[in-house]
C-alpha cells in the first residue's frame, strides 16, 4: 500500500535520483536540495518503506505553484502521480490556497493530459521556457480549487 508523508532531510537523495532518472533536464543537487532548505513543500510517496515518488511545490499567500513532480519510471501509471497530486491538492486547500499553477513542457503530452485529469486549464505558453538539451516552450496551466 502506497504511503503519501512529509518529505524529510533522509528522503532527499533517493528523491534527488528519481529528479535525474526522469526529467529530462533535472534540477542540479544544489537546486534540489536548497529547494527543501528554503522552504517549499515536499511530499514523498513510499512503497513498503521504498521511495517511489515526489511532488515539490511552493506556496505564496493564497496561491500554490506545482514546482516538480516525478515517479520512478516501473510505478508511472499506476496512480503513484495521481495520489501525490490529489494530497497536494487537499494539503493546498486546508492552507487556504484558492489556486494551483504550474508550468509544463509543451512536448510531454503524457504530463499535460495528467493535469488535464485534474481541470487544470491551459492559461498561456513561454516561448522558449526550457533550456539545455532538450529546449522546450512551457504550457503554464492553473486549477481553482
Amino acid at each position: 500500500m502506497f504511503k503519501i508523508s512529509l518529505m524529510d532531510h533522509s528522503d532527499l537523495d533517493e528523491s534527488f535520483k528519481i529528479e535525474q532518472q526522469t526529467n529530462p533536464t533535472p534540477w542540479s543537487k544544489e537546486s534540489f536540495f536548497s529547494s527543501f532548505d528554503i522552504g517549499h513543500k515536499s511530499l514523498v510517496c513510499k512503497l513498503n518503506g521504498k521511495l517511489v515518488g515526489f511532488i515539490i511545490f511552493s506556496l505564496i499567500k493564497k496561491e500554490a505553484h506545482l514546482l516538480n513532480i516525478a515517479v520512478i519510471k516501473e510505478w508511472q501509471n499506476n496512480g503513484v502521480g495521481s495520489l501525490l497530486i490529489k494530497y497536494m491538492m487537499r494539503q493546498s486547500k486546508i492552507m487556504g490556497v484558492k489556486r494551483i499553477f504550474l508550468e509544463v513542457r509543451s512536448k510531454n503530452k503524457r504530463a499535460i493530459l495528467f493535469y488535464k485529469k485534474f481541470n487544470f486549464n491551459k492559461d498561456a505558453v513561454r516561448i522558449g521556457y526550457y533550456s539545455g538539451k532538450s529546449p522546450d516552450d512551457a504550457i503554464l496551466m492553473s486549477l481553482d480549487l
